[in-house]
């Protein structure tokens, strides 16, 4: 491995050891969902609205590990904690794969 090709895996590494302050903050600071990540319920009531659009799409896709979180509704921090790590792991593994596999079908030695 390069040294280009080593911090980069350990930036990859940490950011997804990171991923859980998304979580941890909002706790912390007592607000409600992570930014960005809200729901149709809480969109409607940020905007007073919900898009057209965005009701017809809104249930089009179930996340895999549906709020990062495999121990279900009343899971604990710990596990919350845990399983969004989990989940940013995979996230670089099925992304370093996918480029992985087009480089092999796009360069040609």
């Amino acid at each position: 491995m390069t040294k280009f090709q080593k911090r980069l895996v350990t930036g990859l590494v940490v950011m997804a050891l990171l991923t859980p302050l998304g979580i941890v903050l909002p706790m912390i600071a007592g607000s409600e969902d992570a930014w960005g990540e809200w729901g149709s319920e809480t969109l409607q009531k940020l905007l007073g609205y919900l898009p057209e659009g965005f009701k017809k799409i809104a249930d089009l896709w179930k996340a895999p590990l549906p709020d990062y979180n495999m121990g279900g509704d009343g899971a604990g921090i710990g596990t919350q904690v845990v399983s969004y790590i989990v989940s940013g792991l995979l996230g670089i593994i099925l992304v370093v794969l996918v480029i992985f596999v087009i480089m092999k079908f796009v360069v040609k030695k």
